[in-house]
């Protein structure tokens, strides 16, 4: 965990953004990686980073971790064998060295947008190639990640396995083989385990539970579990959310809020705006009610890049600044 900074109480000149000629200030209590000992993130992408200076600035401001939403995924790395891109992964990582961030790697073996020529691959070859994967990736940026997102998204709701490409052909033991293969590619790195719909007490919950303490008495090199935390107004808030993480704690491993967005049902209005503010101030107090809740990170910060809209039609303003990058009620709450 991150050593804790002091309130920042001042507003200089400086702290503030151009936004179509006017100025989008910093709040009076200050950026949110200065009121906590957590690390407080977002999710980025390459192209606006280096495009949008006040896209940039705003996020310089207020967090001091990054996660490539893309950049760093298999399909966009080595989409056909052994030709690489990293333009992208390295953008961001440059960035962050030059800005004081740290990087949150996502994502290293994941059912959606891996290679298609994995396909071809039969379960010894494939078995192979995870591993040189995780070697070369990992390696490129060996000592510059802070943690890695290294297994993504195993489970169904039901808490069933899903039936992926890895599962399938390498069977249950792909997660252990990749954590241990992960700790020798990067022995600094945290190494975490990331799903969705696992915030509450419930089936996909309970078996990310039962995965690592079977992990953890096996001496499988994990130190962390990922909630993503993609709620929705329309939902509520997840029950037992509190209880769930205080259980993984107990398990000796570290949580992380790793891709938090609220989105409501379009068009938005004060209400929705207010329950919306409730839920995240619920995430950052819930995260911080528990001390091996080490990391806040939200799923992009600004309502301007959001994936929500493509993804749940008639859904959106998910983030916590609008497009404007001005702070939501969301924000506020967070940091009056």
């Amino acid at each position: 965990m991150k050593l804790r900074l002091p309130r920042v109480l001042a507003i200089t000149a400086a702290a503030a953004v151009m936004v179509t000629g006017q100025a989008v200030p910093a709040t009076a209590a200050g950026p949110l990686k200065d009121i906590t000992n957590r690390y407080v993130g977002s999710a980025v992408a390459a192209g606006p980073l280096g495009s949008q200076a006040d896209y940039r600035s705003v996020l310089t401001r207020e967090f001091d971790s990054v996660t490539p939403e893309n950049e760093m995924k298999w399909a966009v790395v080595e989409p056909n064998r052994n030709q690489f891109n990293w333009s992208g992964a390295d953008a961001i990582v440059n960035y962050a060295q030059q800005n004081g961030k740290t990087v949150r790697g996502h994502t290293l073996v994941w059912h959606s947008q891996y290679p298609n020529w994995l396909n071809n691959l039969g379960g010894g070859e494939l078995r192979t190639v995870v591993q040189q994967h995780i070697n070369t990736e990992m390696g490129r940026y060996r000592g510059k990640i802070r943690a890695w997102d290294v297994v993504n998204e195993i489970f169904e709701d039901n808490g069933s396995r899903r039936q992926s490409i890895f599962q399938t052909r390498l069977g249950d033991n792909f997660v252990a083989d990749a954590f241990r293969a992960a700790r020798a590619a990067d022995p600094s790195a945290k190494l975490y385990i990331n799903d969705y719909n696992t915030e509450g007490m419930n089936a996909k919950s309970n078996a990310m539970y039962n995965l690592v303490r079977s992990l953890k008495q096996q001496g499988v090199p994990i130190d962390g579990v990922g909630i993503q935390t993609h709620l929705a107004t329309r939902y509520g808030y997840p029950s037992g959310f509190r209880q769930n993480l205080e259980r993984l704690a107990a398990l000796g491993v570290d949580i992380a809020i790793t891709e938090a967005d609220v989105r409501i049902q379009l068009p938005a209005d004060q209400n929705k705006l207010n329950q919306q503010a409730t839920m995240y101030k619920q995430i950052w107090d819930d995260c911080h009610a528990v001390s091996r809740c080490v990391e806040f990170t939200t799923w992009g910060y600004t309502d301007r890049h959001s994936w929500v809209p493509g993804t749940f039609p008639g859904e959106g303003a998910a983030c916590l600044f609008d497009s404007n990058l001005r702070p939501k009620p969301a924000y506020t709450r967070i940091n009056p």
